[in-house]
């Protein structure tokens, strides 16, 4: 019995009946000549896997790619096995992601003919950069389907500012009622090679002192209050110039400690499994390879929601009810990548709208980055989940309208609260007497260089 793309296949198959300007046009072919065709998406799988690992070969490592405007060396991120077709005998259609080392995702089309073990590559074409597509199909009247150029092609309207994006961002706590002495640890943006931070103002009712916490290297403010400082308000405005992440090297990167477990983050048992399971079936076999593997497992297995103990970054919840917000994707991703020996670690901060240039920001937002080929890679798993037409922009961007505050778990600043290493740093660890307790945090921003 044919699956379900067969069938579809055996009613609109199409064959190839002209080419004019990169316009493709095929026809459907009778459901008796699908019968009579031997040949599996599993062969051409195997097919396009054989063509790509000899273009690799050659290329000591890399897929080489010329055409009249680009060169480019690549690395195999994935191969889309749901798109593999037999469009007719003796052709076949297969789609593959292959990424630059700058973290430039190509989603490219591949024409094959021949036979099971003996196919060979016909044609290739660059369907997408990062999600976007430079060509779409469209079906004309006379029933045969065509290639249509799509221009200007923008991410925009799903939450991303490319390049670049400036804003300046207000962090505001409202303390609660204070009746005893008490302490709180405030996350504070700190700048790197992706984005500039200034303190333009520190609002506060006592004398502040930052801290530097020395396992990840994070800034924090530490504030010591008294009964008298009960529903003050501290506030940090900042000024912000960000720029878009793609894979990056580091001079100083501890990967040893990307792949340790912490508290919510477990290592082995049965996220090996899991992991080994999944690499596995996707016959991944390099570190870029197994993440694109795992970070789709996640997609196609977590759903978001924010309900149960979400938002605590436990992998095993996650794991188990396979869903959650920002941090279970990405704390299930990080527990899956280091037990399949891939170092990956865990970051936070506030992702900025681009649909609007000012207003309050809802609520924190966390990611991640895994090391492959050198660099560490960015990826945002939840946002890939929302949004899946852009699922491959994610996997090695982040966009430019964010604000990184802080970056890793089980985070031990001096002092430490008596509660212990703090989780993760969005918003603020308050306690008082020695108990935690909860505080309100409003996040705003206003865009730069934008008209009101």
């Amino acid at each position: 019995m044919q699956n379900p793309i067969q069938l579809f296949i055996g009613l609109l198959l199409l064959t190839i009946v002209s080419c004019q300007s990169k316009k493709e046009k095929f026809t459907a072919i009778a459901q008796a000549d699908l019968d009579s065709i031997n040949v599996t998406v599993d062969d051409v799988e195997k097919g396009i896997r054989a063509n790509i690992e000899a273009r690799l070969k050659e290329g000591a490592g890399y897929f080489d790619f010329q055409n009249d405007t680009l060169d480019l060396s690549l690395k195999l991120v994935r191969v889309h096995t749901e798109y593999l077709s037999v469009l007719s005998p003796n052709n076949y259609f297969a789609c593959v992601d292959l990424a630059t080392t700058n973290g430039d995702v190509y989603d490219m089309d591949f024409f094959l003919k021949g036979i099971p073990g003996d196919m060979q590559v016909t044609r290739t074409e660059l369907h997408k950069l990062n999600g976007k597509p430079y060509y779409t199909w469209k079906q004309e009247k006379d029933k045969t389907w065509s290639t249509v150029a799509v221009k200007n092609a923008s991410n925009a309207l799903l939450g991303v500012v490319e390049g670049q994006d400036q804003f300046t961002f207000a962090y505001e706590v409202e303390l609660p009622e204070i009746s005893e002495a008490a302490k709180m640890w405030i996350p504070v943006a700190q700048s790197d090679s992706h984005q500039t931070i200034e303190i333009i103002s520190l609002q506060a009712p006592v004398k502040q002192q930052m801290i530097n916490e020395d396992k990840e290297g994070n800034k924090i403010l530490f504030l010591e209050l008294l009964p008298e400082h009960s529903s003050s308000k501290v506030i940090v405005n900042y000024k912000v110039d960000r720029k878009e992440k793609s894979p990056y090297s580091e001079e100083h990167t501890d990967r040893q400690k990307n792949l340790e477990a912490t508290v919510f983050l477990p290592v082995g048992g049965r996220f090996k499994t899991i992991a080994d399971e999944v690499i596995w079936k996707k016959q991944a076999n390099t570190p870029l390879t197994q993440a694109r593997a795992l970070y789709d497992y996640i997609i196609d297995n977590m759903r978001y929601a924010k309900g149960g103990i979400y938002g605590t970054g436990d992998a095993n919840y996650a794991c188990d009810s396979k869903t959650g917000n920002c941090t279970e994707f990405h704390s299930f991703f990080i527990s899956l990548s280091r037990s399949a020996g891939i170092p990956a670690r865990f970051a936070v901060g506030a992702a900025i709208p681009s649909e609007r240039n000012y207003g309050k920001v809802d609520g924190y937002h966390c990611w991640a980055e895994f090391y492959a080929e050198d660099k560490w890679w960015p990826i945002d798993i939840s946002e890939a989940n929302k949004y899946t037409p852009l699922a491959t922009y994610y996997f090695g961007h982040h966009p430019a309208n964010r604000i990184e505050f802080s970056r890793g778990r089980d985070i031990t600043p001096n002092p430490i609260p008596e509660s212990g290493p703090i989780n993760f740093m969005a918003y603020p660890t308050l306690e008082i007497g020695g108990k935690k307790s909860k505080v309100k945090t409003t996040l705003s921003f206003v865009r730069l260089g934008v008209e009101s």
